[in-house]
């Protein structure tokens, strides 16, 4: 039976900075000049300026809710099992989509301070995930 690989991200040109900056162990947030930070890129809902860029953020924040899989419902999740999915809200903001590593899945709370870890998957992919704050 082939070997079932896991979808990476895809990398285009409006994304690009972000997972460049990945690459580096550096976490970024799409900002606008208001202050307004997004963990995509939008245009500035806090006051309408098309003025964005990338902005480095400290990779800081709490775990706002989660969920623990114990059940892969895709194949190329089951050796994973049981694995967690977390958003975690960053200090500065923004939700990020990720998961908690370097601990125990029983021991992942809502509000625990995490911090950000980089997992380099490929040459062209590393994967921002959060570890508890030691």
């Amino acid at each position: 039976m082939p070997e079932i690989h896991k979808e990476l991200p895809a990398i285009n040109a409006s994304n690009r900075p972000y997972w460049e900056a990945a690459r580096r162990h550096e976490l970024v947030m799409y900002g606008c000049c208001c202050g307004a930070l997004y963990s995509h890129v939008t245009e500035c809902t806090a006051c309408g300026k098309p003025d964005m860029k990338w902005v480095r953020v400290s990779g800081r924040g709490e775990v706002f809710t989660f969920c623990v899989y114990r059940q892969a419902f895709h194949p190329a999740w089951k050796n994973d099992i049981p694995y967690n999915i977390a958003y975690v809200k960053l200090d500065e903001g923004p939700i990020l989509i990720s998961n908690i590593v370097g601990c125990d899945n029983k021991d992942i709370y809502i509000g625990m301070p995490v911090e950000v870890v980089f997992e380099d998957i490929t040459d062209e992919v590393t994967l921002p995930k959060f570890r508890p704050v030691r």
